[in-house]
Formats: structure tokens, C-alpha cells, sequence
């Protein structure tokens, strides 16, 4: 199926490689607009989490009341994701890529004048609503210049910012906040979104919105308060430490009604707001399946090692992103090899070796993690996480949307991108609860099982409990790699060779 294009849009000759080519200066153009997007809405989420504990002092609020900065753009998120799919398609993507970058940067530069924690929390809330739609926008526009032969190739540049805004992100964060103002934790965002905002408007190819596309409102009334009341009341549950105190149970249970109520409409519904019988396609519901259970249990992971450096090894905000920086490094290596490979041979294969990886890795931090473990050696086994990283979750992505037409697109990415969220919330959640019953237990139910109070202990005390802590993050450990491990059911479904027929599925969008 090909999809039609803007007679606008044919300014140029089409650049159509062979299947399993390279990327063209085209496509990489597109692919460095999406990028600055995706790293300007990633990174904020991490810059933002470090200076969480200055906001408190900055405003003379409870941390049970600034940790809405961050709680609020969570939930904005969710609400506005479900759309995006039906907004592309009414809209335009380009224009919907555009708009959600220029809602981004507005929220970002209220935030850096407010005046008061309610202000920043608002608009923190505006800046959400806007970096919910450029992940899902910005992937729907890749993968449709590049055509199907070549998903695997942007997924791993799409993939980059990603990975990457969990390490950059605290050692940017600490830095601003330490030595600049907190207030350039939001001010950074405006050059990053005018470039952006300007490059979008020269190279981002032209597409056709449907004027006729209706939204699905009962569906939309049923997903978006159901996301975010579901990822709510697990933020609940993991911060108050128990998921069946009534502040916690009672929203989870009115998000998963409303959600399942969603499943019911969509599978029903002629023309839903976002397409679950997408996930009757092997190759679909094989990428959502291994996607959900993997970074459930791969996030609640990536959440244990900075706290550990935090609260065992008494590491600053800062001084801890730059020891996760090796990741990083390891996923930079893999990213475009794995890309490349899932062109070539499937995503099956190189989603297994990686996850493979990955597994080890975690095992690795499990068997390895004490009180006194060398940096060098926690900073090696990191890095081959990342190596295994590379290979696993864009690759996952690249194996729904290989075998889906021009149209499919973007209800697809949106899924993906919920499925994401959800998934990564669901693991933080059960993995910090975890940890804290764990620390409780080994230290007697005192102060130690709250983890954000070590730095409080004095250090007489901190030398007797680091043990003890460092058993509880190394038990924690365990129950990661064991969760990994139920991925590999559903991705041993994911196909092991390319689209037989890919040029016949779309070809790329005409670039300028």
C-alpha cells in the first residue's frame, strides 16, 4: 500500500535505495530534526528529577508536594499520547511535530519565571502536554521517510536520545542547579525547541491531513483519564510503600476499569482512537508483549544503580550520572550495528542476543553489588548492559512497525509509546517497592527503609547500615533479572527475517 502524497510534497526527485541500504542525506535530515525533539523532551524528565530537593527549599514545600513537578508531567503525558495517532492523521504530522514542540517550549519558559510551586506544577503540565506527542509525532515521521526497509536503521537514531537522557540528564540537572540556577533547568529547553521549531519548517516533508479523520471520544474519555488515574495510583502505591493503602489502590483500580473498558471499545469500534487489531499481526503483538515486560523489569533496574550511588556510596547527583555515563557508551556502540542487523536478518535474532546481554548484565549487578564494589568493575558491567541495550529495545520497536503500511503508522507508534510509558511506570513502581521492604528488613524497619533519608544519617552510623543496604539493593537485583526473563517468551515470536516483501508494503516519503 502507498500512501498518498501532497503534489506539494514532489519538489524533488524520490530517493528510493535499495532494499537494506543506507540512510540518504534526506532521511538524515529528518532523522537530526526528530532527534533535537526527542532530546529535548527526554532529557527534561531526568533534569528535572535532580533538582526536585532545591525546588522543595526554593519554594518551603513539602517534597510531598513538589514531587507533583514531576508526577504532573507524567500524567499529562498520558493523557495527551492516546491522541496523538488521530491527531496525525487530522492534522498532519509535521504540523502536530511542530505544535507540540512550540506547547513544549511555551511550558518550559513559564516554568523557568514561576513564582510559586502550584505555577510550576501547572506548567509543568502544559510543557507535558506538549512533550507527550513529539516522541510518537517525531517516530511516525522517521519511519515514514524512511520507508520499511529501513526502520530498523532509524529506530536506532531514534533510540539514541533515549538511552542516553537517563545519564546526561543528572549530570546536566546537577550542574545547572549546583552551579547556574534551577530556573536553566527550563530555560535550556528555548534554543534547543527554536532550532528545532525552524529546522521542522524547512526540512520536514509536507503531508496530507484528513480533514474527514473523527475522533473516537468515548474512547478517548475512556484511555486518557484511565492512563493517568492507572500510572497515579502506582506512583501512589510506590511512594507511600504499599499499593493497597486506599490513596493508591483506589485510582489504580478505576485506571485498569477504564482501560479495560477501552480494550472492549477499541476491539468494537469502526474507527478507534487507537487500533488494537493491529496486535492480531504476529510481528505487532510480539514487539508490544516483549516491550511491556522488558522495560517493566529493565527500568525498575536502570532505577536501583543511581540510588544505590546515592545512598550507599554517598555519590552527589552529579558525580552519579557520570558513572553511569559507560551505558551510554555501550548502547552508542550497539544502536547502529542493531539497526542495521534488524534490516538485514530480523529483529528476532538481535533482540534475543541482546536481551541475553542484558540479563547477564543485571545477574552481573546482582552477584557483584556490595558495600564497597570497585566503580571500575560496576562501570564495566554497565557498559555491557548498554552494549545489550542497543540491541533490544529499538529493535523491538522496529519489528511492529517493519510490516505496517504509510496509514498504520502513527496509531502504532502511539500504542507503542503508551505501552512504553505504562510498562516503565508498572516497573519503577514494583521495583521501588521492593527495595524499600527489602532495606526495612535488613535494617530493622528504621529510618534506612526510606531511601531518600541516608543522607541524613551520620556517618558513624552510614558505615554500620552500608552493608545491609548494599544486600538490599543486590537482593533487588534478583527480582530484575528474574522479571527480564518473562520477555523472553513473547520475543521469541518476533520474526527472524525481514519483511519478505517490504518495497511492496510503502515506499519513503518524498523529501524536499
Amino acid at each position: 500500500m502507498t500512501a498518498p502524497a501532497s503534489p506539494k510534497a514532489t519538489d524533488g526527485p524520490v530517493e528510493a535505495p535499495a532494499s537494506g541500504g543506507g540512510l540518504d542525506r534526506g532521511v538524515l535530515a529528518v532523522a537530526m530534526v526528530v532527534v533535537l525533539g526527542a532530546i529535548m523532551s527526554i532529557l527534561d524528565v531526568t533534569v528535572v528529577n535532580v533538582a526536585i530537593n532545591d525546588l522543595a527549599r526554593e519554594f518551603e514545600t513539602p517534597l510531598s508536594t513538589i514531587q507533583w513537578v514531576a508526577t504532573g508531567y507524567t500524567l499529562a503525558l498520558a493523557t495527551v499520547i492516546p491522541i496523538t495517532g488521530w491527531a496525525s492523521a487530522r492534522f498532519g504530522t509535521k504540523r502536530l511535530y511542530m505544535i507540540s514542540i512550540a506547547l513544549f517550549v511555551i511550558g518550559s519558559m513559564l516554568a523557568g519565571v514561576a513564582w510559586s510551586a502550584e505555577s510550576l506544577i501547572a506548567f509543568r503540565v502544559l510543557q507535558g502536554l506538549g512533550g507527550g506527542m513529539i516522541m510518537p509525532a517525531g517516530m511516525t515521521i522517521l519511519t515514514q521517510a524512511a520507508g520499511p526497509q529501513r526502520v530498523g536503521q532509524v529506530m536506532s537514531i531514534v533510540g539514541i536520545p533515549m538511552l542516553l537522557g537517563p545519564i546526561l540528564g543528572p549530570i546536566i540537572g546537577g550542574y545547572l542547579v549546583d552551579d547556574v540556577s534551577w530556573r536553566w533547568i527550563f530555560f535550556i529547553n528555548l534554543p534547543i525547541g527554536i532550532v528545532a521549531l525552524f529546522l521542522s519548517a524547512r526540512i520536514l516533508p509536507r503531508d496530507t491531513p484528513k480533514h474527514g479523520e473523527r475522533l473516537d471520544f468515548i474512547g478517548l474519555i475512556l484511555l486518557s483519564p484511565g492512563l493517568a488515574s492507572l500510572i497515579y495510583g502506582l506512583a501512589k502505591g510506590a511512594e507511600m510503600k504499599d499499593f493497597l493503602k486506599t490513596g493508591a489502590l483506589v485510582p489504580t483500580i478505576i485506571g485498569a476499569v477504564l482501560t479495560i473498558g477501552f480494550v472492549i471499545r477499541a476491539l468494537k469500534a469502526s474507527n478507534p482512537l487507537i487500533d488494537l487489531r493491529l496486535l492480531k499481526r504476529r510481528s505487532v503483538a510480539a514487539a508490544s508483549g516483549t516491550m511491556l515486560l522488558f522495560m517493566a523489569a529493565f527500568m525498575g533496574a536502570m532505577l536501583l544503580l543511581p540510588l544505590y550511588y546515592q545512598t550507599v556510596r554517598g555519590q552527589g547527583a552529579l558525580h552519579s550520572g557520570l558513572l553511569l555515563a559507560p551505558q551510554g557508551l555501550g548502547a552508542m556502540i550497539t544502536m547502529p550495528i542493531g539497526g542495521k542487523l534488524t534490516d538485514r536478518v530480523g529483529p528476532g535474532r538481535v533482540v534475543l542476543v541482546g536481551m541475553v546481554v542484558v540479563v547477564a548484565s543485571v545477574s552481573g549487578f546482582a552477584a557483584i553489588l556490595e558495600a564497597d564494589t570497585s566503580f571500575w568493575t560496576l562501570g564495566a558491567v554497565l557498559f555491557v548492559m548498554g552494549l545489550g541495550m542497543g540491541m533490544t529495545m529499538m529493535p523491538t520497536m522496529a519489528a511492529a512497525i517493519q510490516t505496517l503500511a504509510h496509514d498504520e503508522v502513527p496509531r502504532a507508534s502511539t500504542m507503542l509509546n503508551i505501552i512504553q510509558q505504562v510498562s516503565a511506570s508498572i516497573g519503577t513502581a514494583m521495583i521501588s517497592v521492593l527495595l524499600a521492604n527489602k532495606l526495612a528488613d535488613n535494617l530493622g524497619g528504621g529510618s534506612g527503609g526510606d531511601i531518600g533519608s541516608a543522607e541524613k544519617i551520620p556517618p558513624a552510623v552510614m558505615e554500620k547500615i552500608a552493608g545491609p543496604m548494599a544486600d538490599a539493593f543486590q537482593h533487588t537485583y534478583w527480582y530484575a533479572a528474574g522479571l527480564l526473563l518473562f520477555a523472553f517468551l513473547p520475543a521469541l515470536l518476533l520474526p527472524r527475517k525481514k519483511p519478505e516483501n517490504a518495497s511492496a508494503l510503502d515506499a519513503p516519503m518524498p523529501m524536499h
